[in-house]
């Protein structure tokens, strides 16, 4: 009875699957500001639980950007979204990504990027 008891239990518990990981990213001048290009991987199952968006930080946390991911990735990953018009005010010389998935919400696990002017 207590096995069969553990076991319902196991069932109810929520299933907590990888958290999105940025896997690069690169950044370029683009007119009057930059174009920056994110690799993201995440195991998506679909429509039920996938990464759906990435945002550009500036050091003291200050949001510079966000791309929302309007569908799932189930047979492209890991794969790479771009953001154009990204805004990096000066004196700014490190950008910090993360990622989130519709489930688990934002990663803890980041990424750091030299603005490199």
């Amino acid at each position: 009875m207590r096995l069969f008891l553990a076991f319902l239990m196991l069932g109810a518990a929520p299933a907590i699957a990888d958290p999105p990981v940025i896997a690069g990213a690169v950044l370029h001048p683009a007119g009057n500001g930059y174009r920056i290009d994110v690799t993201l991987r995440h195991p998506d199952t679909g429509w039920d639980h996938y990464a759906d968006g990435w945002e550009v930080l500036a050091p003291d946390g200050t949001r510079l950007g966000f791309r929302e991911l309007m569908h799932p990735h189930v047979n492209e990953q890991p794969f790479t979204r771009s953001l154009s018009g990204l805004e990096i005010p000066d004196g700014i010389g490190k950008i910090t990504i993360r990622a989130r998935c519709n489930v688990d919400g934002w990663a803890e696990a980041t990424f750091t990027l030299d603005v490199g002017r």
